[in-house]
C-alpha cells in the first residue's frame, strides 16, 4: 500500500477485533463509549457477511435514528469497502410508489444506508422482505424501544421464520435507559432487539487508552431572580400587551407567555425579551400574510395588477388585517434596531446584568480563556401542517455549521432542538462579549453523531436520564477535554441524579460486561410506557398476494399519506382525518373521499393508552379501506405517476421499453415479393379492362381516383405459366415492366430485380406475350410511317412518347391543328389554352399510386387480422397507420388527436367505475399511467404493431417495388417483409391513431372493441350501456333543479348525482360527496366532444390546429362562463367557505359581462375561481352516468350547451401570446430568449411576476397577475409588441445579436428525441428554443411540407429528359427539329405500328398495351384505348 493511501485504511484495534468475532457468533448489541470505534467494527462485520452471500441476493441494511447520521455513516461504509453503498433519507429516497425504482436500487447495491422510517416503509409496503436481509445494523440501538421505528422494524423480524432471519448488530454508547432498574432496561433492550448485550473483556486497557474519559466538574450558579433592576423599565414585553390580544387573530398567547417565563428563569430579561421579539414577530407576520394571500386570491386579473403597481388599496383595509396586528407590527419595528440591528452597524451593548446567574457562570466559564466565534445547531424542522415561519435547520445548513466548527474556523456551537423556540445561549454570549484569547473547542449541549472530539462540553440544561448523560459527555473526549455540568444553587434533585449517573456507570457496565451470548426471556413484552395488555391484543395484517404488512406503528402514517392526496384548491385546507374519544377512539375520515357516510366513520377498540387507542382505530379503517379498494395491495393509495410503474391498473405488467432506440429498425409487412406462385391482377381504368398487375402476393381489389381517372383492381387469379417457358416469360415480364418504368416513371434504369409486373392483357384476360415479344424487340417503337394511307384508318396503333403508356387507333390525318391551336370544347384538352399546354402539363402516371393504394389496403387487413381489430373502415384505418414520414396528403396526426381524446374517456370511464371509493387524486395517477406514451409503446411493441405501419416516400423518381435477394424470385414462401426505420413515438402515435379510426368508424362501441384488442386498460370490449347499469333507485331530483334540467334539456333519473355535482369538497355533507370524482369524469368527456365537433367539422385541419382550437374552449375561464351564463351553477354550488363564496361573488359579474368572443380569443387573461369550472366538468359527469353512459346522448347535450362556443372555433384561430412569440422569435432567428419569474410584493413570498429577456435584456416586464401563466401571456404580449416596433429602443435587430444575416443558413433547433414538452423550461434559452421548435413543427400543415408530387414529376422529366428518359436523343434527329419549330406534322409523328394487333373500334376494348413513343403530334382524330400511366 502506498503511503499516501495509509490514513484512508483503518486497521482494526485488538478490542474491535474481540467484538467483531463475537459479533460472528450471534446477535449482539456492542455497548463502547462514543469514539471507540463501532462504526468501524459494524463495517468488518459488513464485509465478512457480504464475502458469505455466496448468492448475492441478500442486502445489508446500516438504520440511523437521524438523517444526519445517513452521509456520515454511508460515506464511511464507501470509504472502507468495495461494496456497493446507497444512502437514502426522506429527501433522497425514491416515493413508495415507485416500484420500478426501488427494484434497481435493490438490484444494484450491497449496503443501504438509511433511515429506520424508510427501512419501515419498505417492509411494509413489500419492496423488499426480512428473509433478503442478511445484516441488520441499528446504530444508536437504544432507541428500540416503544414505538421507534427501530421497534417497528423488529416486529416486522420476529414475523420471519427464525432460519430466515437476518444477523442483528446494535450499537451503542448507552444501553441503559433508567439506572434504577438497570437488569430491566437492559433485558428489554435485548429482547427487543433479539441480540445479547456485550462489552469488551479482554482488552479493556486498549479500549481506555482510546477512549479517555473528561475531567467532569459541576459548576453550581445561583437561582434567577424574580427582578432586573438594570433592564429597562419599559420591556417589550410590556409594549405589546398579550394578555389583552383578542383570541381571534390567531397567535397562541398562552404558550408564547409560558415560553417567555421559561427564557427569562433560564436566561434573564435579554434573552426573555429577544426570544419574544422573534417569535412574535415571526407570527405577525405570517398572519398577515395569510390575510394578504387571501386577499390575493380573489381579486380580479385588472385589481391584482394595480395593487401590484401600487395603485391599489384594497389589501390595506381593516376587515382584511385585523388593527392589532398592525399595532403589533409596528411595535416591534421600534424594537428592530435593538433586537436585529442591520448587518454591519455596532450591535448595542449588553450588560451582563440583562442577564441570568446562570448565563453570567457561563460566560465566565468560556471568556476565562477563550476567544468567542459562536454559532446555534438547531433541528430539523417544524411540522408540516404548522403554518409558522419559524423553522428548523436543513441537513446541509447543519452539515456546513459542523465542518466550520471541525475547521475551527468557529469554535462554541450550541445544539438547540428545532421545536424548543428557546433563543440561542450562543447568540447572547455573541453579542455580550467580543473577543477574548484563545482557540479551544466548545459545544454547549451538541448534537453528537456530527461532532468529533471537543476540547469542552458543557451541559447547560439539566441531565434527564442516563444515555443522555453519556451521549453529551462523550463528545469531550480528548486526554485533556474537560466536561462540564451546570446545576442551580439548592437544586439538590439535579445534582443528585448527576451524581447517580456518574457512580452508577461502572456497576451499570458490569452488568453487561460479563455476559455471555445466551439470551433471556423474562415475561413482559414491554418496558415501562406501554402496557403489555394493549401490546398482547395488538393485530396485524400481510396481505396474502403481495406480502405487504398493517401494523399498529404504520396505519395512521398509511392514512395521513391517503388523506394529503385528495385534490384541493386554494380555498380548501389540507384534509387530515380526525380522531375523538380518549381509550376508545373513533376516526373521522374527510368527506371527500367517495366512501358511503358510514364507511367514514371507525371506532377502535378500548384500549389503555390514548395513544394506542388512537392506533387501533387507525388499524380498522386501513383494513377496511384496504377490501374497498382504496388501498391497494401494496397498501399504497395511488400508484405512483412517474414513468417507471411495472403494471396498469388492471395488473396487466407493462414491459420495459427503456431499450428500445429512439429510431427503430423493423421489418414491416410489404406484399410485394415474387415467389414461385404469381397471382394476376386485371386493372381497369373508367370500368375498362386495360392492363394487368403480376406480383407474388395475392392482393385484394382495391379502387381510387388518380390524375382523373378511376382505377380499380379485382380478385386475384392463379398465373399459370407454361412449364418450358415459365423462365423466359417471367424475363419478358421483367424486361418490359423495366422498359415501362425506365420511359415513363424513373427516368432511369432499374438494375434490381422486380417484385411486380405491369402487362399488356387480351380480351379473356390473359397475358398478352405476343405484344410483350414485340415492345421487347422495337424497344423505342417504329418511326417508319411510310406507306400509312387512308386504308390504315381504323387498323393502325400507336402511340405518343409524350403520353406513354396510352395506345390509340389512328382514325385520320388533319393538317388544319398546330401545337398552338385552341382545343375545341367538349375535347380533353379544352381545360388547356393550347394543345401544347396539355401535353406539357398533363401526366398518367398512376402505377405508383396504384402499389401505393394496394400496399396500404393489403397492411390495413393484415393489421385488421393480426391485431384482432373491429372492421374499422379501410381508408380510415389505412390512415392511422401511416406516418408523417411518408410525406403523403395525409398521415395519422388528425386521427392520434381524436384518439388521444377517446383513449382519455374510455380509461376515465373503466376506472371510475372500478375504483368507486378511490379519490380523484388516485384515479388520476392511475389514468396517468393508463394513457402515458410508455405504456402504450409497451402495448405495441407486445403486439408487434410496428409491422404495419406505413413510412415509405412516394416518390415516382425512386422505384422500390425491387428486391436485392433473387433467391426470393423462386422461394418456395415468399418472405413478406421489408426493412423501415421510424421514430418510436410513432408507435404510441400509431395506438391512439387506430383508437380515432375505431372511433370515427363505429362510435365508441367500436373504440372500446379495438381499445381491448390492443390491450389498453379500458374495461374490455363489451358496451358501456351493458356493463354499467344503474344499480341507484330511481330518485327524482329536488325541485331546485327544475330549471337546470329545462336549460339542459334533459331530465335526470337519479337526483343524488346533480346534489354530488354541486357540491364543493369544502361543504361536508353526509348525504353527498363531493363532486371531485364526477369532475374527473366530465373534463374527459367534454374533451372528447370537442375534439369530435372539431374533427368532423374540418376535416382538413391539421392536428395541431385542432388541439389548439379545443383547448380554447375546455380551458378553465370558458367552462367558467358556461357554469355562470349558460347553467347558472353558481346559485346551486355548495360551498363551506367565505373566501371562495367572496371569490365568486366577485367574478360572477365579470364572467356575465364578457363576451363569447373575448373568452374564446383572450380567455386566458381571465382566472376565475376554480370552483366554477370544476362544478361545469362535474355536472356534465352527472349527465353521462344518468344516460346509462349513453356517449351519443350525453355528447349531443354537450354540444347543445357548448354551441355557442363551438360555433366559434376555426382551424386558423391565433395561437396565445406565449405561443406566438416563441415562433415568432425562432423563426426571426433568435435563439437567446427566456421568461423569467420575479415577486411583486415580496413580504408575500409568492412568485406572481413574469419578464421576457433578450440575450439578458429585459425587454418586457415584470407583470404581475393572479398566477403565472396569466403573467406570462402578458409579458409575452407586450414582449412581442415591443420588439416588433422599429421606433423602440428594444426592437429586436437591436437587441439581438445573434446574426439577422445568418438565419437563412441556420438549421432549425435539433430536438431531442422523445422530447416531453412539459418537462422543458422555458426560463432557459435551450428550453425556449425547443419549446417553440415544437410549435413551429405543430402549425405546420403535412400537405404543404413538400410540393405536390404532379408538379414534381412533370417537372422532373421535363427537366431531365435530356439525360435519362428512355430515347437517346442522338436517335432521331428529328426530334431537335420538332422542338425548335414547334411545327409537328404527320412526318415526323413516329408511331409505332402493330398491323398485327389492329382492331375494330368496337372491339378496342379488348386491345392490350403496347410500348411506343411520340413526340408530340397535332391532333389526330383517334380513340384513346388505355390511359394506364405505366
Amino acid at each position: 500500500m502506498a503511503l499516501d493511501q495509509v490514513s484512508d485504511a483503518l486497521l482494526p484495534r485488538r478490542y474491535q477485533e474481540e467484538i467483531f468475532t463475537r459479533a460472528q457468533q450471534g446477535n449482539v448489541i456492542a455497548a463502547l463509549d462514543t469514539g471507540s470505534g463501532k462504526t468501524f467494527i459494524s463495517t468488518l462485520l459488513i464485509k465478512w457477511v457480504a464475502a458469505r452471500n455466496i448468492g448475492g441476493d441478500k442486502i445489508t441494511v446500516f438504520l440511523v435514528p437521524k438523517v444526519a447520521l445517513v452521509q456520515q455513516q454511508g460515506e464511511f461504509i464507501s470509504k472502507q469497502t468495495t461494496l456497493r453503498v446507497r444512502q437514502f433519507s426522506g429527501a433522497t429516497a425514491h416515493d413508495m410508489g415507485d416500484r420500478e425504482g426501488w427494484k434497481k436500487e435493490f438490484e444494484d447495491a450491497d449496503v443501504f444506508v438509511m433511515t429506520a422510517q424508510i427501512f419501515l416503509n419498505l417492509l411494509t409496503h413489500s419492496h423488499w422482505s426480512m428473509d433478503k436481509v442478511s445484516l441488520i445494523v441499528f446504530d444508536e440501538c437504544h432507541h428500540t424501544r416503544k414505538n421507534h421505528a427501530y421497534n417497528g422494524i423488529m416486529r416486522e423480524y420476529f414475523q420471519t421464520p427464525v432460519e430466515s432471519r437476518p444477523k442483528v448488530f446494535g450499537m451503542t454508547a448507552s444501553p441503559i435507559w433508567n439506572p434504577k432498574n438497570a437488569v430491566e432496561s437492559l433485558t428489554t433492550l435485548e429482547r427487543n432487539l433479539d441480540s445479547k448485550v456485550i462489552a469488551v473483556k479482554e482488552h479493556v486497557d486498549e479500549l481506555v487508552g482510546h477512549s479517555p474519559k473528561p475531567t467532569e466538574i459541576i459548576h453550581v450558579y445561583p437561582a434567577s431572580p424574580e427582578k432586573y433592576p438594570d433592564y429597562e423599565s419599559k420591556s417589550l414585553k410590556q409594549r405589546l400587551d398579550l394578555e389583552h390580544l383578542p383570541p381571534k387573530i390567531g397567535i397562541p398567547v398562552e404558550k408564547i407567555l409560558t415560553r417567555y417565563a421559561v427564557t427569562l428563569y433560564s436566561l434573564g430579561p435579554f434573552g426573555a425579551e429577544l426570544f419574544l421579539y422573534t417569535e412574535v414577530k415571526q407570527r405577525v407576520s405570517q398572519l398577515i400574510q395569510d390575510a394578504l394571500d387571501s386577499a390575493m386570491d380573489y381579486l380580479t386579473p385588472a385589481q391584482y395588477t394595480e395593487n401590484a403597481r401600487g395603485r391599489f388599496t384594497a389589501l390595506h383595509q381593516e376587515d382584511l388585517v385585523h388593527p392589532r396586528l398592525r399595532e403589533l407590527e409596528q411595535t416591534l419595528a421600534e424594537f428592530s434596531s435593538f433586537f436585529d440591528p442591520p448587518e454591519g452597524s455596532t450591535p448595542p451593548e449588553i450588560p451582563m446584568s440583562w442577564c441570568s446567574p446562570k448565563v453570567r457562570v457561563l460566560a465566565e466559564t468560556l471568556f476565562h480563556s477563550h476567544v468567542i466565534k459562536a454559532e446555534q445547531l438547531v433541528g430539523h424542522g417544524r411540522d408540516a401542517g404548522a403554518k409558522t415561519n419559524t423553522k428548523g435547520m436543513g441537513t446541509r445548513n447543519q452539515q456546513d455549521t459542523v465542518q466550520l466548527f471541525r475547521e475551527r474556523r468557529i469554535n462554541v456551537l450550541s445544539r438547540l432542538g428545532a421545536h424548543t423556540h428557546v433563543i440561542s445561549v450562543a447568540s447572547v454570549l455573541e453579542t455580550t462579549h467580543q473577543q477574548h484569547m484563545a482557540t479551544h473547542q466548545l459545544a454547549i449541549t451538541i448534537p453528537c453523531e456530527m461532532i468529533w472530539a471537543c476540547d469542552l462540553v458543557i451541559r447547560f440544561d439539566p441531565v434527564q436520564h442516563m444515555v443522555g448523560y453519556v451521549q453529551s459527555r462523550g463528545r469531550a473526549r480528548h486526554k485533556t477535554s474537560t466536561f462540564i455540568i451546570m446545576v442551580q444553587e439548592g437544586a439538590q434533585a439535579q445534582a443528585e441524579r448527576y451524581l447517580q449517573f456518574l457512580q452508577s456507570e461502572p456497576q451499570l457496565k458490569q452488568v453487561y460486561q460479563e455476559r455471555d451470548l445466551a439470551l433471556s426471556t423474562p415475561d413482559e413484552d414491554e418496558d415501562d410506557k406501554d402496557d403489555p395488555a394493549d401490546l398482547a391484543e395488538r393485530e396485524r395484517f400481510v396481505v396474502p398476494t403481495t406480502g405487504a404488512i398493517l401494523s399498529y406503528t404504520s396505519a395512521i402514517g398509511l392514512l395521513n399519506n391517503l388523506c394529503s392526496l385528495i385534490p384541493r384548491d386554494k380555498f380548501t385546507p389540507m384534509h387530515v382525518p380526525r380522531y375523538t374519544g380518549d381509550y376508545s377512539a373513533t376516526v373521522h375520515l374527510p368527506s371527500s373521499l367517495p366512501l358511503p357516510a358510514d364507511l367514514l366513520v371507525y371506532e377502535g377498540p378500548p384500549r389503555r393508552s390514548k395513544k394506542e387507542a388512537k392506533r387501533a382505530a387507525a388499524f380498522l379503517a386501513v383494513k377496511k379501506l384496504h377490501s374497498l379498494n382504496v388501498f391497494d395491495d401494496y397498501l399504497l393509495p395511488a400508484k405512483s405517476s412517474r414513468g417507471r410503474e411495472k403494471e396498469d391498473p388492471d395488473g396487466v405488467p407493462i414491459g420495459d421499453v427503456s431499450k428500445i432506440p429512439d429510431v427503430m429498425e423493423v421489418r414491416v409487412r410489404d406484399p410485394w415479393v415474387l415467389g414461385r406462385t404469381l397471382w394476376l391482377h386485371v386493372v381497369y381504368l373508367d370500368g375498362r379492362p386495360s392492363a394487368g398487375l403480376v406480383t407474388g402476393t395475392p392482393l385484394l381489389p382495391v379502387d381510387l381516383v388518380a390524375s382523373g381517372l378511376y382505377i380499380s383492381t379485382d380478385e386475384p387469379r392463379e398465373l399459370v405459366l407454361h412449364p418450358l417457358d415459365a423462365w423466359s416469360q417471367r424475363r419478358a415480364m421483367e424486361d418490359y415492366t423495366r422498359m415501362g418504368l425506365w420511359w415513363c416513371i424513373t427516368g432511369r434504369g432499374i438494375t434490381l430485380p422486380l417484385t411486380c409486373y405491369l402487362v399488356p392483357i387480351t380480351r379473356d384476360y390473359t397475358i398478352d406475350f405476343a405484344a410483350i415479344e414485340q415492345a421487347i424487340l422495337h424497344p423505342y417503337g417504329s418511326y417508319n410511317w411510310d406507306g400509312v394511307e387512308e386504308e390504315h384508318y381504323g387498323h393502325l396503333l400507336y402511340m405518343n412518347n409524350k403520353e406513354a403508356g396510352h395506345p390509340m387507333i389512328l382514325h385520320r390525318f388533319r393538317d388544319d391543328i398546330t401545337p398552338s391551336s385552341q382545343p375545341p370544347p367538349g375535347s380533353r384538352e379544352e381545360a388547356f389554352p393550347t394543345y401544347r399546354d396539355f401535353w406539357l402539363h398533363k401526366t398518367f402516371f398512376i402505377l405508383p399510386e396504384l402499389c401505393h393504394r394496394a400496399t396500404d389496403v393489403w397492411r390495413a387487413r393484415e393489421a385488421r387480422i393480426a391485431l384482432k381489430l373491429p372492421p374499422i373502415a379501410d381508408d380510415v384505418l389505412v390512415q392511422a397507420l401511416t406516418l408523417p414520414s411518408a410525406n403523403t396528403s395525409f398521415n395519422n396526426q388528425r386521427l392520434e388527436t381524436l384518439g388521444d381524446a377517446v383513449l382519455k374517456l374510455a380509461a376515465v370511464v373503466h376506472l371510475f367505475n372500478k375504483y368507486p371509493h378511490r379519490h380523484e387524486g388516485q384515479l388520476d395517477s392511475m389514468k396517468r399511467v393508463s394513457v402515458s406514451n410508455r405504456t402504450l409503446l409497451a402495448r405495441a411493441v407486445e403486439r408487434r404493431l410496428e409491422r404495419h405501419l406505413s413510412s415509405e416516400n412516394q416518390s415516382i423518381r425512386m422505384w422500390r417495388y425491387i428486391t436485392a435477394d433473387e433467391d426470393d424470385l423462386y422461394a418456395l414462401r415468399a418472405r413478406r417483409r421489408t426493412a423501415r426505420q421510424f421514430p418510436r413515438k410513432s408507435m404510441q402515435d400509431c395506438m391512439e391513431a387506430i383508437l380515432g379510426a375505431s372511433f370515427a368508424t363505429g362510435g365508441i362501441d367500436m373504440a372500446l372493441r379495438a381499445g381491448d384488442a390492443l390491450g389498453i386498460a379500458i374495461g374490455g370490449p363489451s358496451p358501456w350501456s351493458m356493463r354499467y347499469r344503474p344499480h341507484a333507485p330511481k330518485s327524482p331530483p329536488a325541485p331546485l333543479f327544475a330549471q337546470l334540467q329545462e336549460t339542459l334539456g334533459y331530465d335526470f333519473v337519479n337526483g343524488q348525482l346533480l346534489l354530488e355535482a354541486i357540491t364543493h369538497p369544502s361543504f361536508s355533507s353526509t348525504d353527498s360527496t363531493s363532486y371531485q370524482r364526477l369532475e374527473f369524469l366530465g373534463d374527459a368527456l367534454i374533451d372528447l366532444v370537442v375534439t369530435d365537433y372539431l374533427y368532423k367539422k374540418y376535416p382538413k385541419a391539421t392536428s395541431g390546429q385542432l388541439s389548439w382550437a379545443r383547448s380554447r374552449t375546455v380551458c378553465a375561464p370558458a367552462l367558467a362562463v358556461l357554469a355562470v351564463k349558460r347553467l347558472r351553477l353558481h346559485q346551486y354550488l355548495l360551498i363551506n367557505n367565505v373566501e371562495l363564496s367572496i371569490a365568486i361573488a366577485r367574478y360572477v359579474p365579470i364572467l356575465e359581462e364578457i363576451s363569447d368572443e373575448e373568452i374564446i380569443h383572450h380567455g386566458w387573461k381571465q382566472d376565475p375561481p376554480k370552483a366554477l369550472s370544476d362544478v361545469f366538468e362535474s355536472v356534465m359527469g352527472a349527465l353521462l352516468i344518468d344516460c346509462d353512459y349513453n356517449y351519443d346522448k350525453a355528447a349531443a347535450i354537450v354540444e347543445i350547451v357548448m354551441e355557442d362556443f363551438l360555433a366559434l372555433l376555426h382551424p386558423d384561430m391565433p395561437r396565445d401570446p406565449v405561443s406566438q412569440l416563441m415562433v415568432w422569435v425562432a423563426q426571426s432567428g433568435c435563439r437567446c430568449v427566456r421568461f423569467a419569474k420575479s415577486q411583486s410584493r415580496p413580504e408575500l413570498r409568492r412568485y406572481d411576476c413574469m419578464s421576457v429577456l433578450v440575450h439578458e435584456t429585459t425587454v418586457a416586464g415584470p407583470i404581475a397577475a393572479p398566477n403565472l401563466s396569466m403573467a406570462k401571456g402578458l409579458a409575452a404580449e407586450e414582449a412581442r409588441r415591443v420588439l416588433d416596433d422599429p421606433s423602440s429602443p428594444h426592437h429586436l435587430s437591436r437587441v439581438c445579436v445573434c446574426g439577422m444575416e445568418q438565419v437563412k443558413e441556420d438549421e432549425p433547433v435539433e430536438l431531442p428525441p422523445e422530447v416531453v414538452k412539459e418537462e422543458l423550461d422555458d426560463e432557459t434559452h435551450e428550453g425556449f428554443a425547443i419549446l417553440a421548435q415544437i410549435l413551429i413543427e405543430e402549425t405546420e400543415d403535412p400537405e404543404l411540407k413538400t410540393a405536390d408530387e404532379d408538379e414534381i414529376a412533370e417537372r422532373e422529366q421535363t427537366d431531365g429528359e435530356d439525360e435519362d428518359v428512355g430515347i437517346p436523343m442522338d436517335t432521331n434527329d428529328t426530334v431537335d427539329a420538332v422542338e425548335e419549330n414547334e411545327d409537328i406534322g404527320l412526318k415526323n409523328s413516329n408511331g409505332f405500328t402493330y398491323d398485327e394487333h389492329v382492331q375494330t373500334e368496337s372491339e378496342d376494348d379488348d386491345v392490350g398495351m403496347a410500348m411506343a413513343t411520340h413526340d408530340t403530334i397535332e391532333e389526330l382524330e383517334v380513340e384513346q384505348l388505355m390511359q394506364l400511366d405505366v
